[in-house]
């Protein structure tokens, strides 16, 4: 039973690789990431400063969420 987990856990992870990358080749709504309010730029004439902080939140918030679905989905809890 140890490789059908596996193979499960595999399969949800290509899925949402495949998910992923459609979504990046059509572009569809990208233009915001990056640019969320609490993300700090500070622009200098030969200074660029960037911490994606919202950015950053959200994509841990997001990834926490999916292999928390993973991880109820194939039954090890």
């Amino acid at each position: 039973m140890e490789t059908k987990a596996a193979g499960n856990f595999l399969i949800a992870v290509g899925l949402c690789l495949l998910l992923l990358g459609l979504f990046l080749r059509l572009g569809l709504g990208l233009k915001w990431l990056g640019r969320l309010p609490g993300d700090i730029l500070i622009q200098r004439e030969k200074f660029t400063f960037y911490v994606p902080l919202a950015t950053g939140l959200l994509l841990s918030l997001l990834l926490s969420l999916v292999l928390l679905l993973i991880v109820r989905l194939t039954g090890k809890h």
